[in-house]
Formats: structure tokens, C-alpha cells, sequence
């Protein structure tokens, strides 16, 4: 985008043309900022936030499935096995034990966006350019904040990969049934517990009920492989409750959000060949990651939560010895903003392709 100071000269005027209204633009859609955890910090308390959790009986925190499992290397029958180390034997005072914690750290960071403005656009353009800069300001709030979770969740280490690949390279498939069972097994294994709630049936006219389920992000290219999947309940067909913002539909135990700020891996994947699958560029597939998420799996974190934004506006004629003569104004903001994965285990990063429409 253009950088610097907006200028008189910087915007064609409409002068002697007849001006038609300022057209809508494309904005940013709030997913993914609306959901998870929202943590709160007060000023003047450290940029490191550390939240702790005690690992359950029999845990590690080796990795995404340890952290969550009982006795996750105990071989055969393992309900015997804990069974049985919990016997007491006659006359013999069982041996205490200690619980582990598990330490996560945050590290706040702080973001900026800005625009400037001459006087000359200010006292002389025709369209209200500083009210218009406002507007962008926190349009471009939403799709950073929407950035920065989506980039951290991303980092999840519990993968999972379409087609027949083990890696984002050799990703060969689409968003099938069999990956998203794959995936709700690994969440519930580790006992996730589904964000939502059940949607109960009703005697409204073609109605389904909606199970408790786990939320699936993804980029909106990948919504008609969505639909496309046995079993699929639109979100207008729910039998109560009210969708959430970019949600369009259920299967099974997910329900799925589309938001076209979700970025996709361009050529990211294996060699197109006969799959049928997107490539912008005809020879590697595009790769669309999908973030699947159980209660409590990640957090946002934000200083002094929703008063975090602490907006600027300059109007020309301010003089300083960096502006003699007041002649740039400014609007703008500048905020914190951190997001977190606390749980591995309950949360699950897919990729996969989608489908060539025709």
C-alpha cells in the first residue's frame, strides 16, 4: 500500500465532475478474534504472561497426547494397570506422590498502524480524507488482530494431513469425512471438550438438531468441499440457537467457520497431477490450513481487554520542532496483542487441498 504523508496532490480530485458517493470497500472479517479465551491484563504488570496447569494422574508433558493421557505408555490393559497401582496392602502406608505443573508462556507484543495528512488535504481536498483514515484504522485492527491468532494457532504441533501426505509438501487430498473423524478422535482421546452445546430439535419445518461439536476454521475456498461432505447441516437449517458469526454449517461433531482472511499456502503442496484439486499456478496444489479447537484449548490476551486500542488523532496546525509549522496531521492507534495455545492436545492444524469447481 502507499506509504507516507497524504497529500493534496497524492488523490485525484473531482472537480467539475459530478461526484457519486464513496463506495464501500472490502472489510475484514471478525472470526477467530471473537473466539477462545480472553484474557484481560492490567497496565503496569510485565509483558510476560505465565498461566500454569496441573498435568493430570499419570501424565507428561512429552507432547500433545502425553499431557492429556493416563498412563499413556502402559501397555496392555491399561485400566488394570491403574487399577492396580491403587490397591492398598495390609499394614502398609502407600507411598505419597506430587503433581506436575506445566508452565505456559506468553510474551505481550505491541502493534501500531498509522496515516498522515497535510494541511492542504485537510483544509482543501473535496472528501473528508481524515474520517475515511479513522475508518481503515480499525478495519486494519481486525484483520492484524485476526493475523496474529490465526498465525499462533497455526504452530499447534497436533497435525493432520490430506491425502495420503505426512507433511505440507506432500499434501495430495481434500477435506474428506475420514480426516475430520481422524481429527474429533485425536481431540477426544485427549479429552477435549466440545465448545458448543447441543442444538436441540424443534418443530420447525426442515430443522436438524446439531450435536455438541468441536469449531473448525478455515478460508472460505474451501466451503463448497464443506457442504459437499455426507451428513452436512447448514447453518439456516439449525433447529435452535443462533449460528455464530461465520459459522455455516455442522457434521457430525464440527462446526465450521469461513473466513476469506485465513490465509492459504499458494503451491504449497504436492504436484498437481490428475488430484482435481485448486493450484493458482497449475503444477502444485494450494494448501488451506484449518485449525479444529476444543473448550479452553487456546487464549487471546490483550492489555486492559477491550479498552486496549489507544487512538491517535492529530489534527493539522499542532506546531513542534519536528513540525514547524503544524503542517501534518495524524490518525491512528496503537495496541497490545498476544495469543496462545494451552493445550495441544485440545486443538488439532490440518491441511489439505480443495477441489477445482467447474
Amino acid at each position: 500500500m502507499p506509504t507516507g504523508t497524504q497529500t493534496f496532490s497524492l488523490t485525484a480530485g473531482r472537480i467539475n465532475k459530478f461526484k457519486g458517493q464513496i463506495l464501500k470497500h472490502a472489510v475484514p472479517q471478525e472470526c477467530l478474534s471473537r473466539q477462545g479465551r480472553q484474557v484481560e491484563l492490567p497496565k503496569n504488570s510485565s509483558d510476560t504472561y505465565v498461566s500454569r496447569r496441573f498435568l493430570p494422574f499419570g501424565a507428561t508433558a512429552t507432547s500433545a497426547t502425553t499431557q492429556n493421557t493416563f498412563f499413556p505408555t502402559a501397555n496392555g490393559d491399561r485400566g488394570a494397570v491403574i487399577v492396580q497401582g491403587h490397591i492398598v496392602q495390609d499394614g502398609v502406608t502407600p507411598l505419597p506422590e506430587s503433581i506436575v505443573p506445566m508452565d505456559v508462556t506468553t510474551v505481550i507484543v505491541q502493534y501500531s498502524c498509522l496515516y498522515s495528512f497535510t494541511n492542504k488535504t485537510y483544509d482543501l481536498y473535496e472528501d473528508d480524507i481524515p474520517t475515511e483514515m479513522i475508518r481503515q484504522v480499525g478495519e486494519r485492527v481486525t484483520l492484524v488482530n485476526e493475523l496474529i491468532v490465526w498465525g499462533v494457532l497455526r504452530a499447534c504441533t497436533n497435525q493432520f494431513f490430506g491425502g495420503t501426505g505426512t507433511t505440507i509438501l506432500t499434501v495430495n487430498g481434500s477435506l474428506t469425512l475420514g480426516l475430520i473423524r481422524k481429527i474429533a478422535k485425536s481431540l477426544q482421546a485427549n479429552h477435549g471438550v466440545p465448545v458448543n452445546t447441543m442444538l436441540k430439535a424443534s418443530s420447525d419445518f426442515n430443522t436438524m438438531p446439531v450435536s455438541r461439536g468441536y469449531n473448525f476454521y478455515v478460508h472460505t475456498d474451501a466451503e463448497p468441499d464443506i457442504r459437499d461432505l455426507p451428513g452436512f447441516i447448514a447453518a439456516e437449517q439449525y433447529a435452535s440457537g443462533k449460528p455464530m458469526e461465520c459459522e455455516i454449517g455442522a457434521v457430525e461433531r464440527m462446526r465450521f467457520f469461513t473466513s476469506p482472511d485465513l490465509p492459504s499456502l499458494q503451491n504449497g503442496g504436492a504436484a498437481i497431477g490428475t488430484t482435481g484439486l485448486f493450484s493458482t499456478t497449475g503444477t502444485s496444489l494450494a494448501v488451506y490450513p484449518f485449525i479444529v479447537v476444543a473448550q479452553d484449548a487456546w487464549s487471546q490476551l490483550a492489555v486492559r481487554g477491550e479498552k486496549a486500542l489507544d487512538p491517535t488523532y492529530l489534527a493539522p496546525g499542532v506546531k513542534a520542532k519536528s513540525d514547524p509549522h503544524g503542517q501534518r496531521g495524524y490518525a491512528g492507534t496503537m495496541w497490545y496483542k498476544a495469543a496462545t495455545v494451552e493445550n495441544n492436545g485440545w486443538m488439532a492444524v490440518g491441511f489439505a487441498g480443495v477441489k477445482t469447481l467447474v
